[in-house]
């Protein structure tokens, strides 16, 4: 296995996991869900695992990788500000758990750059 298709593979996996956990523990997501945002936070904790899922697959395939990993790297855009939500509504509890929900912040342009590297190297073939 070459090393862009394990990085592939890995991102997949990333999206799958976070996708399934927005099922299994959806609380812990309603609670990031800005409320700006229309409707009830429970809908748009499993939309968006609903989105992860399906980039997980789009990512794991050969054939849609390069355009799901695009996708993937407007998701993780998209997403900044309920991590942003997080780290502020997390910053009178203990030192550990803020330093988790700030240290989450500047990790989304690793994992932008990542999707982004997945699709160039992507075969994204129709």
């Amino acid at each position: 296995m070459s090393r862009s298709e394990r990085s592939s593979l890995l991102l997949a996996g990333l999206l799958a996991t976070a996708g399934v956990a927005h099922f299994a523990a959806p609380r812990q997501f309603d609670a990031t869900i800005p409320s700006a945002l229309p409707g009830s936070p429970r809908t748009w904790t499993y939309a968006s695992g609903v989105v992860e899922l399906a980039l997980a697959a789009g990512i794991a395939a050969p054939r849609t990788r390069r355009t799901a990993a695009l996708a993937a790297a407007g998701f993780f855009v998209s997403v900044f500000p309920a991590n942003v939500k997080m780290a502020l509504d997390w910053r009178d509890r203990p030192t550990p758990q803020k330093a988790a929900a700030y240290g989450r912040l500047p990790l989304q342009v690793p994992l932008v750059l990542w999707a982004r590297n997945v699709a160039k190297n992507g075969e994204g073939r129709s």
